[in-house]
């Protein structure tokens, strides 16, 4: 090759990479500043009291899928009997756990064992046994199964759900007092609503006594902090900008509801898949557009779960390699959404978005990586250019971040030291120089004997909360 096809070569790849990052700087401004300009607007809505209000509670069935969640179990499922709700149950889906996940909960709520019939309407496997009890007059439901992966442990709950919407949590989640009342409320608001997402954040974050945030800190934990603020971007900017145009791809597993008739006859989740959380949302896109149905995927920013992240490098790349391959899965799966017009912004945006800066960004990234090295080769690289270009863009995402991560703070009340505030603009510029390199490491490397354990739940770490 000669050099002036490497030329040639640089510039065709320098050009890809400016549309590429103009593109994503632009949306994530976009979606930044929407987003802090909606949650502005609800927060100075509910300070004058205009929010809509309903006397009128429809019953959700709560799914807590568990597998080896001894640690944090218990402090789960208190959060949810303190729930400032009216009617709803809660059902506990022990997937085949190794250690005491269901002997403590029997002991704890000191359940019984009992008998239900359970009509399998989704696939799932065999249950063990069924315990029960009730708790401030709200029932709560243990189902010991066979091990399946935590999609067929949904499905089993679904099937055993009796009311008509059903609630997904982690068991190493907390919800405040408030948020199932929140994340019901694009229902109660309009009826084509079929799934509404919360807000995830970061549980080591903070203390909650009887549903209520008791403290809030930044942690110490450098990989935890760094999660903290990606999580507060990619749930406060990213999704309410989606949301404008019902075009949401993914409701995170620990946090969403969903209309139970709809899911069903979409048919359930999809127990083969790492990401059955996106592969859901994806196919409730795709059945009601093909069935012609009038329906509306929401995000909830207001609706709040504190659940907790990994805590080290070796428990967050099992955990970004499953969400990397579900992502995949899904994409794959559903690629007839691609610049079809039956699919309107979802396919010409949400799927680009999430197949450009998601699924391939990892890989883009490292095609870079290598023009430069071969620029450097041949002596077309400008060093200095490059890394006032690179921190340029650093400290542009570092303020973006800053000021999701503030506004946060801001419209949910909670009080923050000037140490904590100090570790949030730090991490927020640590993120960019080590966290994103790293998991574009663990994305690229993802597939790496793909086809071994790959309906595991894929384990971490839990600390006991509070």
């Amino acid at each position: 090759m000669t050099v002036d096809h490497v030329s040639t070569l640089l510039r065709i790849v320098s050009g890809f990479f400016y549309f590429y990052l103009l593109f994503y700087s632009s949306y994530l401004f976009l979606s930044v500043t929407r987003g802090a300009w909606r949650l502005y607007h609800q927060n100075k809505m509910r300070s004058i009291k205009n929010v809509l209000k309903h006397d009128y509670y429809f019953p959700v069935s709560i799914l807590v899928p568990a597998y080896n969640e001894e640690v944090t179990i218990i402090a789960s499922i208190k959060s949810l009997i303190d729930l400032d709700y009216k009617l709803f149950e809660i059902i506990v889906i022990d997937d085949g756990s190794k250690d005491r996940t269901s002997e403590i909960l029997i002991e704890y709520f000191d359940m019984k064992e009992i008998t239900i019939p359970i009509r399998k309407i989704l696939p799932c496997r065999d249950v063990v046994a069924t315990y029960k009890a009730m708790i401030n007059k709200k029932p709560l439901i243990l189902i010991k199964k066979e091990n399946g992966g935590k999609g067929d442990a949904l499905n089993l709950g679904i099937n055993t759900s009796q009311y008509p919407y059903f609630l997904c949590i982690d068991a190493d989640s907390m919800l405040q007092k408030d948020s199932l009342e929140r994340i019901v409320q694009p229902v109660l608001e309009d009826d084509d609503v079929v799934a509404v997402g919360g807000l995830i954040r970061v549980a080591q974050c903070v203390s909650m006594v009887d549903g209520m945030v008791k403290e809030y800190r930044f942690p110490w934990n450098p990989l935890v902090a760094m999660q903290v603020v990606e999580y507060d971007r990619s749930f406060l900017a990213s999704k309410l900008l989606m949301d404008d145009f019902n075009g949401n791809l993914i409701i995170s597993g620990a946090f969403g509801l969903f209309k139970k008739d709809v899911a069903i006859s979409a048919g359930g989740y999809d127990s083969s898949t790492l990401g059955e959380d996106m592969e859901l949302v994806v196919k409730l896109h795709i059945f009601c557009r093909n069935n012609q149905m009038k329906y509306k995927i929401r995000y909830e920013a207001n609706a709040i779960c504190w659940s907790q992240v990994p805590s080290s490098l070796q428990d967050l790349r099992k955990q970004r390699r499953r969400w990397h391959i579900g992502l995949y899965q899904s994409m794959i799966k559903y690629k007839v959404m691609l610049f079809n017009p039956r699919f309107g912004l979802v396919g010409a945006i949400s799927y680009i978005y999430f197949l450009m800066y998601e699924l391939l960004s990892p890989y883009i990234e490292l095609l870079g990586v290598l023009s430069m090295i071969i620029a450097w080769r041949f002596g077309f690289l400008d060093t200095v250019f490059m890394l006032r270009f690179y921190l340029l863009y650093t400290f542009f995402g570092a303020v973006l971040t800053i000021t999701v991560f503030v506004q946060r703070i801001y419209t949910q009340k909670l009080k923050i030291s000037a140490l904590d505030l100090f570790k949030a603009v730090l991490m927020c510029f640590i993120e960019n120089l080590f966290f994103r390199f790293f998991l574009d490491f663990v994305r690229v490397t993802a597939f790496w004997r793909y086809g071994k354990r790959k309906e595991q739940w894929g384990e971490i770490k839990r600390s006991s909360q509070g």
